[in-house]
């Protein structure tokens, strides 16, 4: 079972994509600002982490970029889920390190392809 760790402060949006995933069955954990969401990715060690841009303190580009250049996070595919849908933004977000840059609101199909694109479920 995949486990997925989704980092969003927006509730609405993590119970969503939390459906979407627990449908599919996979594991999810939840983290709420992007602080909080690099201290679980360490703990957790997840497969694969949603990782939304707009969020208060430590930012989605600002956390992706530290798990992707942390030992120990680095082999963690980083899923941008964001409502920043400029080009610019996607290429930022993927210089960060991200694996993949989706624009909200995410379908269920896409989401799933591209997770699976990154990680066998």
């Amino acid at each position: 079972m995949a486990h997925v760790l989704i980092v969003d402060d927006s509730p609405t949006e993590r119970h969503v994509l939390q459906g979407m995933l627990e449908r599919n069955g996979m594991k999810v954990s939840l983290a709420t600002s992007g602080e909080e969401g690099v201290a679980q990715a360490k703990a957790l060690i997840p497969d694969l982490v949603l990782m939304d841009v707009v969020m208060p303190g430590l930012n989605g580009f600002q956390a992706t970029r530290e798990l992707t250049k942390t030992p120990e996070t680095a082999a963690i595919p980083v899923i941008m889920v964001t409502t920043k849908d400029q080009e610019t933004d996607r290429i930022w977000g993927m210089r960060q390190g991200a694996k993949e840059y989706l624009t909200k609101p995410v379908q269920e199909a896409q989401l799933l392809a591209a997770i699976r694109h990154l990680i066998r479920i």
